[in-house]
């Protein structure tokens, strides 16, 4: 019995060791399992604002969401798994803003766009305190941080296309930028609303930042020249 928890041990170790990124076991594709899934992830968002990480566990949340474990787990494998769906229903809001932001590029009036923009992404972490607590729990683990990237990719590449007309002497580079932007985006933003902090000036220095980043066109460009 001892060896096979050991090796039940050490089989765990290795997945959360792994890059791999960590996806649900399957998703709902009827109304009342959709119901389910949503209210397990609901409770994990409450309980991870209001016991944290390390005391999360698959069997509090079933039962804050009135479900058998064994439900729980025919999703998710652990607790890992829920905190890297909670943080993809994260990524997903922000592609929504992202989206709406790019309708309106290319424009003149593009810095003014970037604040308003950054304006509202700000709200949204300072509105909603699970946005960091998820976002620390993601950097717990190289599997976690691996599908937190897969995450944070897919909001760079859809940023790559819309600096692209901003930035357009920057092709080689414009993957990087666009990751650096969106990596830098959302430290910021949970250093902002982590205690103690001043979330205002946090989010003004960030505007000037993002702001002066997409500014070195023009000084790469005249330089060219």
């Amino acid at each position: 019995m001892a060896a096979t928890s050991d090796t039940q041990r050490g089989a765990h170790a290795r997945r959360l060791s792994s890059p791999e990124p960590l996806v649900p076991r399957k998703r709902p594709t009827q109304e009342r399992s959709r119901r389910k899934f949503d209210a397990m992830l609901t409770e994990a968002r409450e309980l991870l604002i209001e016991v944290g990480f390390e005391s999360l566990t698959c069997e509090e949340i079933a039962a804050r969401a009135d479900v058998p474990i064994g439900t729980l787990y025919q999703y998710f494998a652990n607790k890992y798994v829920i905190v890297c769906e909670l943080d993809r229903q994260d990524a997903a809001g922000v592609q929504n803003a992202v989206a709406a932001f790019g309708a309106e590029i290319p424009s003149l009036d593009w810095p003014r766009l970037l604040e308003k923009f950054i304006d509202h992404l700000a709200r949204l972490w300072q509105d909603d305190t699970s946005r960091r607590a998820v976002w620390l729990a993601v950097q717990s683990t190289p599997a976690t941080r691996a599908t937190a990237t897969v995450h944070e990719r897919a909001l760079a590449e859809q940023v790559a296309r819309i600096i692209a007309p901003l930035t357009p002497s920057q092709r080689p580079r414009r993957a990087m930028m666009s990751e650096v932007l969106v990596h830098t985006v959302y430290s910021l933003l949970s250093f902002s609303v982590q205690e103690g902090q001043n979330h205002p000036e946090t989010v003004a220095e960030l505007k000037r930042m993002m702001g002066g980043y997409l500014m070195l066109e023009d000084t790469d460009h005249l330089g060219s020249h």
